[in-house]
């Protein structure tokens, strides 16, 4: 075949990421620009101009379903199923397996799932939760460390285990010693011995590496220190490695993963090429622009290849039933005939936030989907819970009342484990009280037969339906229109995240979130929410000054790709500089953004916390009279109805 005729449709990055010979190269792929398109492109073009020998290629994925992809996409381009491609622990796996059977040793049993083992090494102590100290022995694992090394490792890292430094040292080295006894090894076993043969045998690693001679790695952002470990030894000093990934979708630093692997490899190896696509084919250029400004600048720079798309919105709610209600107004409005259900996405930070969304859309009639997981439904902590208020005969109200009373006044210094957990039990407790409101003779029974008519909103994976999603679960997916909830402080960036490093990694996921949207964005808080039952003041989330200034300056029919993330000093020029201009312009519009800068100062809130500028706006436009006629204007709810009528309408009366 020629290969030439793999360069057709490319631009000038993709096709220089797929015919620059040579090694290493680095391929840094921003959201939307043709990922996946270089990757097999690249592997069928050395192919099939003889640069390569496919019975020699290995491509690593983090993922079985990305590596079917990647499979299924060579086949399209004519490539048999000769090229190896897999997860680092589904190749590491299959090395290990080979090598047992050459030596005759029978292999172990894989251990999936390990918590009645650790659970088994806990004893009956309640004051930790099994999961916790998985997590914590994981975290090591994913981070190479040694038990004899756990303790200023973890100080470091400012990590607090979930029982005593010295306790956790003791049950990771004895659950080390128990999966031998029992020959079982669990998934970073698997990884940790493909290393260990690799090094121990110099013979055998130089024949694996000439097995896998024509390297390729997807999404290299994702890789943390062990699979970065086992990477070096498949490699050895071998020059052929094609990676690709993007920075800034950089998300699963629990996991070890450090986009630091790929933003300084020339840095360590100066022999190498990097090569920027920067061509985005999925969003319009309103919604990069956002994307943009949710990194506040710091990268994110992509050039639309699609036509002009409506301007991003960002909608403040009463309260999270106000915010769940008119998405789901929104989703019914938006949606494309052509399309369907299956158009759009709604995507939160934590799975505690989707019960309030998937009632309303329920209510709304709208199927959904949950994306990534089950929701906070299912996760083993509220399905315990579920089981015990279910149980028939006894009393039920008692029984919730017990309930909620565990979740009265967690400590400030939950863990993030336990911080999600406390917030799958309290959308739990919501649902009970829902319950609890529509049957006057509740029973358990009762309870699971409601419940079970409140989750068959759900559907089928394949079905027509609006999909329901954390941000983590969105990343690689996109939908024509994307709702994204909850931009309050706590969610976005979340509570527990403290360090720059966590920092930033909570910006790469709303830049995440963002990106997976190709027509239509549409951005919502509330400016309330319960917890227990409890309502809770929310303040917005700090993110949303850059975006809802990126918004005023598409609004203006500005050029999208013009814009540009301030520094603060320069910010604060800026915005004085448009307001004298706009006082001269509208003296109305002036009066109301001086009531809306006292009233900010008063209640210490950004500005457009209060009402941003297109409802002020809309407000000097319209001239409104009465309540009634305020409430008509977008942005003006109820609550801030209260609050502001008078006062608003007062300003209207004196202009």
């Amino acid at each position: 075949m020629d290969p030439e005729r793999l360069l057709g449709g490319l631009n000038k990055a993709q096709i220089a990421a797929v015919t620059t010979s040579g090694g290493p190269l680095v391929v840094h792929a921003g959201a939307g620009s043709g990922k996946t398109r270089v990757l097999t492109r690249r592997i069928a073009y050395r192919i099939e101009s003889g640069a390569t020998d496919p019975r020699y290629v290995l491509a690593l994925t983090f993922t079985r379903k990305a590596a079917n992809e990647l499979q299924s996409r060579l086949r399209q381009l004519g490539l048999r199923d000769q090229v190896v491609a897999g997860t680092f622990h589904s190749v590491a796996l299959m090395q290990l397996r080979r090598r047992w059977e050459e030596r005759g040793i029978e292999p172990p049993s894989i251990l999936d799932r390990k918590y009645a083992m650790v659970a088994q090494l806990l004893g009956r102590r309640k004051d930790v939760e099994v999961a916790d100290v998985i997590g914590e022995i994981e975290w090591a694992r994913a981070r190479m460390i040694e038990p004899d090394y756990y303790h200023s490792e973890a100080e470091k890292a400012g990590r607090i285990p979930p029982i005593s430094a010295d306790e956790f040292v003791d049950v990771m080295e004895r659950f080390t010693q128990l999966k031998k006894r029992r020959r079982l090894v669990d998934f970073d076993d698997i990884l940790s011995l493909a290393i260990r043969d690799l090094r121990a045998d110099p013979g055998y690693a130089d024949a694996v590496r000439w097995r896998h001679r024509h390297l390729y790695v997807d999404e290299f952002q994702d890789v943390n220190p062990l699979q970065h470990a086992l990477l070096t030894e498949w490699r050895g000093s071998n020059d052929d490695l094609f990676i690709v990934g993007d920075p800034n979708q950089a998300i699963y630093g629990w996991n070890g993963a450090n986009p630091f692997l790929i933003t300084d490899f020339p840095q360590r190896e100066p022999k190498t090429t990097v090569i920027n696509l920067t061509d985005n084919y999925r969003s319009t250029a309103q919604i990069l622009t956002l994307a943009k400004a949710s990194l506040s600048g710091k990268g994110g720079d992509l050039t639309p290849q699609t036509s002009d798309g409506p301007v991003p919105t960002v909608t403040a709610h009463d309260d999270e039933n106000e915010e769940a209600t008119a998405i789901a107004e929104r989703v019914r409005q938006t949606r494309d005939p052509a399309e369907g259900w299956n158009g759009q996405a709604v995507l939160v930070r934590t799975n505690a936030q989707l019960v309030v969304i998937e009632q309303a859309l329920a209510a709304a009639g709208i199927p959904v989907r949950m994306r990534g997981g089950k929701g906070p439904l299912a996760t083993p902590e509220v399905k315990e819970i579920i089981r015990r208020l279910g149980r028939p005969g006894i009393d039920f109200a008692q029984a919730v009342d017990a309930f909620a009373d565990e979740l009265e006044d967690p400590p400030d210094d939950l863990s993030p484990n336990e911080a999600e957990r406390h917030a799958n039990r309290q959308a739990l407790l919501r649902l009970v009280r829902d319950y609890l409101a529509e049957d006057s003779q509740p029973s358990g029974p009762n309870f699971l037969a409601w419940l079970a008519t409140v989750q068959s909103n759900e559907v089928h994976r394949d079905a027509d339906a609006v999909d329901l999603s954390t941000f983590h679960g969105a990343k690689g997916l996109e939908w024509s229109v994307v709702h994204i909830a909850g931009l309050e402080q706590g969610f976005v960036p979340i509570s527990y995240a403290e360090t720059g490093a966590q920092l930033a990694e909570e910006r790469r996921l709303l830049y995440v979130a963002v990106t997976r949207a190709r027509r239509e964005l549409h951005l919502s808080f509330a400016e309330q929410r319960t917890f227990r039952t409890k309502p809770a003041a929310r303040r917005p989330s700090p993110y949303l000054a850059e975006i809802e200034r990126a918004i005023e300056h598409l609004r203006k029919g500005l050029d999208p790709m013009k814009y540009k993330v301030l520094a603060r000093e320069a910010r604060r020029a800026l915005g004085s500089k448009s307001t004298a201009a706009t006082e001269r312009d509208d003296p109305l519009f002036a009066d109301l953004r001086s009531w809306r800068s006292a009233q900010s100062k008063a209640h210490a809130v950004p500005a457009y916390v209060v009402l941003n500028d297109a409802t002020l706006r809309a407000i000097a436009k319209a001239r409104p009279q009465s309540r009634g006629q305020l409430a008509g204007i977008s942005g003006i709810g109820p609550t801030k109805l209260e609050r502001y009528g008078d006062a608003i309408l007062k300003i209207v009366d004196n202009a």
